[in-house]
């Protein structure tokens, strides 16, 4: 990961974040191990949504993060890919979707002249 515009990740900077803040961060953490255990989807899917949604974030720390916890539950490097690409189709898509907004707003200019 570069360094001039992310640092890295460290031990010390865990352990100033939860000095910081430690009732939140462990209440942080264990909502996070709540949401990624085992339920009705397993835990290899949900980090799987996880690497697609870190790519729609644009966050490194955590595509790094859930790409490395994908692999290690048992995600192949070609499900993670493929989560990837959803990730590009679901950005792009937006996009394309929000055309109606500036249709409706060129719709609206017609009809006063504009």
């Amino acid at each position: 990961m570069p360094h001039d515009v992310y640092p890295p990740a460290t031990d010390a900077m865990s352990r100033r974040r939860r000095e910081l803040a430690p009732e939140i961060h462990d209440a942080f953490t264990a909502f996070s191990r709540q949401v990624f255990a085992d339920g009705a989807l397993p835990e290899v899917t949900k980090q799987l949504i996880a690497v697609a949604v870190a790519h729609t974030t644009q966050c490194p720390y955590c595509i790094r993060g859930h790409t490395t916890l994908a692999r290690r539950k048992g995600a192949s490097d070609q499900q993670i890919m493929e989560a990837i690409w959803v990730a590009a189709e679901m950005r792009a898509g937006g996009a394309y979707a929000h055309a109606a907004v500036a249709l409706d707003a060129l719709a609206a200019g017609e009809s006063t002249g504009s």
